[in-house]
């Protein structure tokens, strides 16, 4: 029995020998090692560690992100600004009058290669596409154009569908803290409906925990009489600026304790989460690698933008109180999976 017990014995150290290294594996691989990664581990550690100072109750952990510029590309365009654009010929095709009003015809010329035809669309017009292109539509019609459009679009410059560009630290994030009892929140300006097709596949965040600018519905019934949704050109909640903490009050119904965007949109969902009592996280991705990704601000002198923009007003107020500036280019090692 002597050598059976040795056997044990050693099979136990072997297996510790293997254990050890996956616990102690760094959950951030894809972060440098500096002030941005050590606070999001020393926040998780604080929340997390029972007994602890900072503990927070499982059920208080609410993490909440922004989406564009946050957790994948934005530039040059919006992806859901590309699906409305893109959907403008259909529609042209079923209304033909509307091919010489703006702002349909700017948008034709636009998908013609006149680039500089996007200087022309203000943000009236694009309301104007949304609607045009997004309602009137059954929610399921909806859900199956948005996924047949994510199936087949691609970006300008990668060339790879709008769903692979997610920022692989970011999606670290995302994980690190569900391991630790967090729940994760998309909280974005962008349409909900939109957004829901593809935020359980992407992020892994469920289409229940997605706030986003909502537009309203109408119940009726087919010639069957089997009930339906029709998305109405009638909005709800325009999730962006204020609009993000009360989306977040009416959605979630609990302060968030973490909280990650990029731009002046994000701000008030920023403040709202750091004016909470007990540990807070409030982080803001500065988009300053014009190589890997994309360069503007226009705080710290990057060029300015009209698309997730990053004032210096707002980079003060991150300095000010307390909220950790991302740089792209010095706290990511890597920007995308592929």
């Amino acid at each position: 029995m002597k050598p059976i017990r040795i056997t044990f014995v050693l099979l136990a150290i072997g297996l510790a020998g293997f254990t050890t290294p996956t616990q102690a594996q760094d959950p951030l691989p894809s972060w440098n090692d500096g002030p941005a990664k050590q606070s999001i581990v020393d926040f998780v550690r604080a929340t997390t560690e029972a007994g602890g100072a900072k503990f927070v109750p499982a059920e208080e952990r609410i993490a909440t992100f922004d989406q564009d510029g946050t957790l994948w590309v934005e530039h040059p365009m919006y992806s859901q600004v590309m699906y409305c654009l893109e959907r403008v010929p259909a529609l042209v095709k079923a209304k033909p009058e509307l091919a010489k009003v703006a702002p349909f015809s700017t948008v034709l010329e636009l998908l013609h290669g006149d680039r500089a035809a996007m200087e022309k669309l203000h943000m009236e017009d694009l309301m104007k596409i949304l609607a045009a292109t997004s309602t009137g539509m059954s929610v399921e019609e909806f859900s199956a154009e948005v996924k047949k459009w994510l199936g087949e679009a691609k970006d300008s410059r990668w060339k790879k569908p709008y769903t692979e560009l997610t920022y692989q630290p970011m999606q670290e994030v995302l994980k690190y803290l569900r391991a630790n009892g967090f729940k994760t929140y998309i909280v974005t300006g962008g349409g909900q409906d939109f957004v829901r097709q593809y935020a359980e596949k992407t992020y892994g965040i469920p289409l229940e925990q997605v706030v986003g600018t909502m537009g309203g519905t109408t119940y009726g019934y087919d010639k069957d009489g089997k009930p339906f949704l029709t998305k109405d050109p009638k909005m709800l909640l325009n999730n962006n600026n204020a609009g993000k903490p009360e989306g977040i009050h009416l959605m979630i119904g609990r302060r968030p304790i973490a909280a990650f965007g990029n731009s002046t949109g994000d701000r008030q969902m920023l403040e709202y989460t750091k004016a909470g009592d007990g540990a807070r996280l409030a982080m803001v991705v500065l988009h300053d690698d014009a190589e890997r990704e994309y360069a503007y601000g226009p705080a710290q002198g990057l060029p300015d933008t009209k698309v997730g923009t990053f004032t210096q007003t707002l980079y003060d107020e991150a300095k000010k109180n307390g909220w950790t500036v991302i740089s792209m280019k010095n706290d990511w090692k890597v920007i995308f999976a592929f």
